[in-house]
């Protein structure tokens, strides 16, 4: 028998987390890199600034794939370790990109997306697996708080280093996200197993030993016995396994909700915010766009601290409740400034930017940690690492959408109208949440998937 090395909760919640610092640095890092770059470059291509920003997200879309598969063969432990070598590795490259190596820079963010689409799809599971149901959502939250950490990092660090010529500022601002991701590898060395993932290869003391080090041992004890009863009857139905089953198996009720909701975060538009907010602010002002890296820490700044009030209310509402309240909030705060432009004229352009910020704060301490808690929660344990993997996929299928045709979308219409669009897209979410999502406050992992299974043999 294996002997599970004790290292504390905080440890682990902190390590298993932290890939988030990762995932949450590259979304925002490009949006200071990406002004300097403009001018070394000489560049002034919407297509160029759309393919270089998106190129990452487009690598994630397969990276979110091959964790699904990866962290149900070696673990989601392991799919950590080995996510931190690409995205060293991915940094570098992009840190010493050859002069107007517009192609060679997107092929270097695509293999960097590997690294953020694994991340993205392995965290959540992790979390959701070694933390207790009472407590699931404050915990799992902490994900999306080290994006937000991360996020915020990125924005500072562009700011501080706007004053380096052109072509050191940019460089730096890419390579400098090597150092949080050499502490991931060397912090995910001593992270345990997953105890789901142990649990289906049959080494159940090593599970047991791992439960015990995040709740009560009677706890712990009656968690393993659920998760082999589980197991159990799923290893009757192995041909639900298959990625073509998911979507018209027993899961598909689950597989549904939690890849619609992970695919409608994106297809919201808040990329449009964190790749493009400098750009964005220079249209509405005037001012160059290298002049405005206040207004990401700002936007980081107003994310940061709507996750903390995430964790501070995550098990005391219902999931829907939230998704409900924050994903109305995030359609009129991008809707009302093109009425508000229709309806009277010489509006104060910094009216968009401020609705803007009021879009981030609700979907700070809603969408945004709701959609890695969920992910994280609601899959089946026989198809969670591909369900979660696909999951991931669609969100950068939708990253990258947003990243790609931003900047084409407001070459051809005004700003206000762009997000207007995506207003709607907002609201069409909500009601996706209403007729398609269920409530897992509150519920086991093996809860939710009887009920899923009820759901979806009606």
């Amino acid at each position: 028998m294996n002997t599970v090395k004790k290292v504390p909760r905080k440890y682990i919640y902190f390590f298993g987390s932290f890939g988030g610092i990762l995932f949450g640095y590259d979304i925002g890092v490009m949006t200071g890199a990406l002004p300097f770059l403009q001018i070394d470059w000489n560049m002034h291509s919407a297509f160029w600034e759309g393919c270089i920003t998106s190129s990452l997200m487009f690598g994630a879309i397969f990276g979110g794939m091959l964790a699904g598969h990866l962290t149900d063969k070696i673990g989601r432990k392991r799919v950590l370790s080995f996510s931190a070598l690409i995205f060293i590795a991915g940094s570098l490259l992009s840190a010493f990109a050859p002069r107007n190596g517009y192609i060679y820079l997107s092929l270097v963010r695509v293999f960097l997306g590997l690294s953020v689409g694994m991340i993205s799809a392995t965290v959540p599971n992790y979390m959701s697996e070694m933390t207790p149901a009472k407590s699931r959502g404050r915990l799992s939250g902490i994900n999306f708080t080290m994006i937000a950490l991360g996020t915020l990092l990125s924005y500072v660090i562009d700011y501080f280093l706007q004053y380096l010529p052109a072509t050191f500022a940019w460089r730096t601002m890419l390579g400098m996200a090597a150092v949080p991701a050499l502490i991931l590898f060397l912090g995910s060395l001593n992270l345990p197993g997953s105890p789901r993932y142990l649990v289906r290869n049959d080494r159940i003391d090593e599970a047991r030993q791992v439960l015990q080090l995040v709740q009560p041992c009677a706890q712990a004890e009656k968690e393993i016995q659920d998760i082999q009863n589980i197991k159990n009857v799923e290893d009757q139905s192995k041909d639900q396994q298959k990625l073509s089953k998911m979507f018209t198996g027993k899961y598909r009720y689950l597989v549904i909700a939690g890849v619609g909701v992970a695919a409608f975060q994106q297809f919201m538009g808040v990329n449009a915010i964190f790749y493009y907010i400098p750009l964005i602010v220079a249209k509405a002002t005037g001012h160059a766009a290298a002049s405005n890296l206040m207004w990401p820490v700002i936007e980081g700044l107003i994310l940061v601290l709507s996750s903390f009030i995430f964790l501070a209310i995550a098990d005391k509402f219902n999931r829907r409740t939230l998704l409900i309240f924050g994903g109305t909030g995030m359609g009129l705060a991008f809707i009302l400034p093109a009425v508000i432009n229709t309806m009277f004229s010489h509006v104060n352009p910094l009216i968009t930017i401020i609705f803007l910020c009021i879009y981030v704060g609700f979907y700070g301490f809603t969408w945004a940690p709701l959609t890695w808690v969920i992910v994280g929660e609601i899959f089946p344990l026989a198809i969670r690492g591909k369900a979660a993997g696909t999951a991931s996929a669609f969100n950068w299928v939708g990253a990258f959408a947003v990243g790609l045709i931003f900047p084409l979308m407001t070459a051809s219409m005004s700003q206000e109208t762009v997000f207007a669009i995506f207003g709607v897209i907002c609201l069409l979410a909500v009601a996706f949440v209403i007729f398609k999502v269920p409530e897992t406050k509150g519920h086991t992992l093996e809860e939710i998937e009887r009920r899923g299974v009820r759901e979806s043999q009606k």
